[in-house]
């Protein structure tokens, strides 16, 4: 290693005393000239996002931001901050709860739309017969366990995806795909395409790599966490468990 400068090597940033560059371009000509959402666009991907197609991006961050104290991430949030740490601790520990199973269904229905976009719509059903033996009869992106019939957030991320189509924004054929996919699904009984399935059709149409969307997520809930985090800070409550304290739970041990 001739330089010690080579042991980090980043397309990232650029920065020595009195300057820093992102992405090749000042940091004050994109104070007051980026929005938050094109900077994250910006930031992870390398790529300047037009305003049409971060209007878009911006709609799948607002519409994911929170779930309520019953997502297992604002609840571990919560409960965290009645233990006494930092804003930022409670924030990790939140975080740090979104994986497969709890966080991961809009990556995973991105990589579903992806693969029925490479074999073709006339092969749908065999790449949907593949997936629910690999997750137990379940689609990652429809049905919800407690938006019944329909998750409110879905309808309208569609429409928006929809309309940026027409106007030649995005192709448009992620949402086709996910609808079909809805239509095959919902024969017998009506299982409607929920908040992952909806945000994975924006940053397919948008070009997002699936494990990159999961990340956007995590940005986006991370609001969530962060106004629970501080709510709960402010109600002054201590150690408050998952469950009221004269509620017990049930020994399955010896007696």
């Amino acid at each position: 290693m001739s330089d010690v400068s080579e042991w980090w090597s980043t397309n990232i940033i650029e920065m020595e005393p009195g300057s820093i560059s992102l992405r090749g371009t000042p940091i004050e000509n994109l104070i007051g000239n980026k929005s938050f959402v094109e900077m994250i666009w910006l930031m992870t991907t390398g790529e300047h996002i037009d305003s049409k197609k971060s209007l878009l991006l911006e709609a799948a961050l607002v519409a994911a931001v929170d779930h309520g104290p019953q997502a297992p991430s604002i609840a571990a949030a919560r409960m965290s901050a009645t233990c006494g740490v930092d804003i930022n601790n409670s924030l990790a520990t939140g975080i740090n709860l979104l994986g497969d199973i709890h966080g991961g269904a809009g990556q995973q229905a991105l990589e579903l739309y992806q693969e029925i976009d490479e074999v073709g719509l006339e092969n749908i059903e065999s790449v949907l017969k593949k997936h629910k033996e690999l997750n137990q009869g379940y689609i990652p992106g429809f049905g919800h366990r407690f938006h019944k019939p329909i998750d409110p957030r879905a309808p309208r991320l569609i429409e928006l995806v929809n309309d940026a189509a027409e106007d030649g924004q995005v192709s448009g054929k992620f949402s086709k795909i996910a609808c079909e996919i809805e239509r095959k699904l919902s024969t017998k009984k009506p299982i409607p395409m929920n908040i992952d399935g909806a945000t994975a059709v924006i940053y397919a149409e948008l070009g997002c790599p699936p494990p990159l969307a999961r990340g956007l997520f995590c940005i986006s809930r991370s609001i969530g966490i962060l106004a629970h985090t501080w709510e709960q800070m402010q109600q002054d409550e201590r150690i408050k468990g998952p469950t009221p304290p004269t509620y017990g739970w049930k020994y399955k041990g010896d007696e």
